[in-house]
């Protein structure tokens, strides 16, 4: 069973947009948490972190 978590910057009243992520055995997976029956990214752990230092960066050209 995959286990979801969501963003840690969503709000606790569960209304939020939000992203969740999971351990896909070697893997990681992003989804909106909103629409989770529309699938899912699934990332390396290297193009995870990458994408997540860009986001806190604000750099768009990703």
């Amino acid at each position: 069973m995959t286990i979801w978590r969501k963003s840690s910057f969503c709000g606790s009243g569960g209304t939020d947009d939000c992203v969740e992520v999971a351990d896909l055995g070697g893997h990681v997976g992003m989804r909106d948490s909103k629409a989770p029956e529309a699938g899912h990214l699934v990332l390396t752990p290297e193009a995870f972190g990458q994408l997540v230092n860009c986001l806190k960066q604000d750099d768009r050209d990703f």
